[in-house]
């Protein structure tokens, strides 16, 4: 399990620069000019995972291989879009398919890059595709709204629970708030999800700031900032031209690249970081001599739904989970050492799996 980045924004932000960066492609032309993106190009990403290299070496795994995330690099919206204006509709499309809506806000001035808008202001970008987006929406369920309540007339059950629902998001778009603003009841978060709103995603804001402003910002992400902590969307502050650069080099060039900037380092890293955080997501391992993997769960997770991540009958069929954390297969240097110190738990159904734990699971039947 990773989840499914969309990269939305105006045309001409950097959307397109970031995501060749982070897939380490040239799929997205980064052109000057709108709409340069009218498919959407999809790019799989290994997660970053130093623990991972080490679990490799204790275990003499033959082979590495971390979790994955996916961005979609979505075309550039306009005023309009809900209307069909631009690409309006396809986009609209592409992004009800993502997990996390990634804003990449224009935080730096260049006259040789034309903006849509003819200036820079990222928090007046923000507000234009939050605003097309909250538009698609209302429009959305008000068509959907008289059938339900028909429905609903007439004893049908899904209807009765959808409807409360729906007027729920209606009240807040009404009233200019995204969808995700709305209080849902304990009990219909699936129900509330199944509604497939625009604006009931969780949101991260990217700061694309100059080169010279990757390590502190500027006065432009930090309005972003104060905009993140009020929509209480997660944010960080990345340079596109700085990941395009880090994307040609090998790891030590690219270490000495960033040291140079004051970068500690790239801004992928701390784009999936705050991605896994905002989802709620953690990683466990399973280490061998064959391979060193990283799965990626949801905290909270039992064993037996972290067992069905590597296939579906072994969350059905489930005995027990040896489980070690990473610190003691470290310090234990593997699982014989580990378990010879007492360190490897024998694990049940009920057990909440922690990031980190290096898991081998006995299954049955």
């Amino acid at each position: 399990m990773g989840f499914k980045c969309g990269i939305v924004g105006l045309p001409n932000v950097g959307k397109s620069t970031l995501f060749n960066a982070l897939t380490k492609t040239a799929a997205a032309q980064a052109e000057n000019y709108p709409f340069c993106t009218i498919e959407p190009n999809v790019g799989d990403v290994a997660i970053p995972e130093p623990r991972l290299k080490k679990l490799a070496e204790i275990a003499g795994s033959a082979e590495i291989i971390p979790s994955r995330i996916q961005f979609v690099d979505i075309a550039g919206l306009v005023k309009g879009a809900s209307k069909g204006e631009g690409l309006g509709n396809q986009f609209l499309a592409n992004i009800r398919e993502v997990d996390v809506v990634v804003y990449v806000l224009r935080c730096f001035e260049d006259g040789d890059i034309t903006h849509v808008e003819g200036r820079v202001d990222p928090v007046a970008d923000f507000e234009t595709v939050e605003t097309e987006l909250m538009l698609a929406d209302l429009e959305s369920l008000e068509k959907r709204r008289d059938n339900l309540a028909k429905k609903a007339t007439g004893q049908d059950k899904a209807a009765k629970e959808l409807l409360p629902l729906v007027d729920l998001a209606l009240a807040e778009l009404r009233e200019g708030r995204p969808a995700r603003a709305a209080d849902v009841p304990q009990g219909h978060e699936k129900a509330w999800k199944g509604l497939q709103l625009l604006t009931q995603k969780p949101v991260l804001f990217v700061a694309n700031v100059d080169e010279g402003s990757a390590a502190t910002g500027n006065d432009f992400s930090e309005r972003v900032k104060a905009c993140a902590e009020k929509e209480h969307a997660a944010f960080v502050v990345i340079s596109a031209r700085i990941e395009s650069e880090v994307a040609t080099l090998d790891d030590d060039e690219a270490a000495e690249f960033l040291a140079e900037l004051g970068l500690e380092e790239p801004g992928l890293n701390r784009l999936i970081r705050t991605g896994h955080e905002l989802l709620g997501l953690q990683t466990y391992f399973t280490a061998g001599p064959k391979e060193a993997r990283a799965w990626t769960i949801h905290k909270g997770d039992k064993a037996p739904e972290a067992a069905g991540v590597i296939h579906t009958d072994f969350e059905k069929k489930f005995i027990r989970a040896e489980t070690i954390s990473f610190d003691d297969y470290v310090t234990f240097n593997g699982e014989v050492g580990a378990k010879e110190a007492g360190k490897q738990r024998v694990e049940g159904k009920e057990y909440v799996v922690q990031d980190g734990d290096v898991m081998h699971f006995r299954t049955g039947g």
